[in-house]
């Protein structure tokens, strides 16, 4: 069972930039999807980007593509989504969230077995 831990969120100004970290904990984790999702208060958890358990392949939401960016490397167990030009509307809990033995990257909340605690991301305007 993998254990996944997330850290960069922060409070950074509108159009600026922001770095996420998932730390996985299984030696196996290059047999595992990842995604990324979050959650604004009072609002249902949302699907942000995933990424195929080689990295070859990313998916993104609408909402966020040609300004974030994941990527992985596996010989560390880490999956990072780099966030530029932060909108306000993306202030969210960012959760990241693994599925294992699953080759192509998945955009449901219901796709993924494990998940981390998140961390917050706020954007002033």
């Amino acid at each position: 069972q993998v254990q996944l831990v997330e850290s960069g969120g922060a409070l950074v100004q509108a159009g600026g930039s922001l770095k996420l970290s998932c730390a996985a904990s299984d030696r196996l984790f290059n047999r595992y999807a990842v995604g990324w999702f979050r959650q604004a208060p009072g609002k249902e958890r949302e699907f942000v980007s995933a990424t195929s358990w080689s990295g070859g392949l990313s998916v993104y939401a609408d909402s966020v593509k040609g300004r974030f960016t994941i990527s992985r490397d596996n010989a560390k167990n880490t999956v990072t989504l780099q966030m530029n030009d932060l909108k306000p509307e993306d202030t969210a809990v960012y959760y990241c969230a693994a599925e294992y033995n699953t080759g192509f990257p998945r955009n449901g909340v219901g796709s993924y077995s494990y998940w981390g605690q998140g961390t917050q991301v706020t954007v002033s305007s």
